[in-house]
């Protein structure tokens, strides 16, 4: 595992320039839940990559397996305060197993567009706050929602002190429920707590509470970034239900680029 990781890490860091003349820090959203107010900046691509992603559920006696595969947002820099990201999902498997029965699908998943602002911070400073309204827009395959969704973003960020800064958002997010065939609101609040452990290697802890038609869920989420170079960031997130009605596992591994 390890020798194939660094294999990885070879090939995609050859293939990319290791240094570059970029305006800003290199900021991915991933792999926690809470995204960065900071913008791309104009005229660069930055690409975002689940390679994989697994979650794990139970309850009410069925257990539910999703496997994510290149799940991936495509940022591009239009102003200086502005971006417009494109997130794909290229395959995704369900399966359900329980209460006799048994279920599998498999598909390209749901198109999200986003459109993120930045109000302050994106140079620089103590603090930074932006805005994402998002939508997304099913594709009717087997694991598609089958119905419009969207919602907007409100990301908050502060440094409290040098290795140390904390980042928050919280989100308004209109869902489609299969079981009552409607659609309703989601509320989710989350603060991630980010620490430089070296000049390249970085670890969080991250708070996710949702609430909405469904029991409030409280999610508890950990994980490490690799930054090679100031064009290419590996990353680890494990995500852990801490209340019954939350999903129960969640492991992801990726990795992130700009050019």
């Amino acid at each position: 595992m390890k020798s194939t990781f660094r294999l990885a890490a070879g090939i995609l860091g050859g293939t990319l320039l290791q240094a570059g003349a970029f305006q800003r820090d290199f900021s991915p959203d991933r792999p926690d839940v809470t995204d960065g107010a900071v913008t791309v900046e104009p005229g660069v691509w930055q690409v975002e990559t689940g390679l994989f992603e697994f979650d794990k559920d139970k309850s009410g006696g069925v257990t539910s397996r999703t496997w994510t595969f290149a799940q991936t947002n495509f940022k591009y820099g239009v102003t200086q305060l502005d971006d417009v990201e494109f997130i794909v999902s290229p395959w995704v498997e369900d399966s359900s197993r329980g209460l006799g029965m048994k279920t599998h699908d498999e598909g390209f998943g749901d198109v999200t567009l986003r459109w993120k602002h930045n109000f302050w911070g994106n140079d620089g400073g103590d603090s930074s706050f932006g805005v994402i309204p998002f939508v997304n827009i099913p594709t009717q395959t087997a694991v598609s929602t089958g119905e419009w969704e969207g919602g907007v973003i409100l990301p908050v960020a502060f440094q409290l002190t040098k290795g140390i800064d904390l980042s928050c958002e919280v989100a308004l997010n209109r869902v489609w429920d299969s079981d009552s065939g409607a659609h309703h609101w989601d509320f989710l609040h989350s603060a991630s707590l980010g620490f430089d452990l070296t000049d390249s290697l970085g670890a969080y802890i991250e708070y996710i509470g949702i609430a909405g038609d469904a029991p409030f869920q409280v999610i508890g989420s950990a994980g490490f970034t690799w930054k090679q170079s100031e064009r290419l960031q590996w990353d680890l997130g494990v995500m852990v239900g801490l209340t019954k009605s939350a999903p129960d596992f969640s492991i992801t591994q990726g990795v992130s680029f700009r050019f």
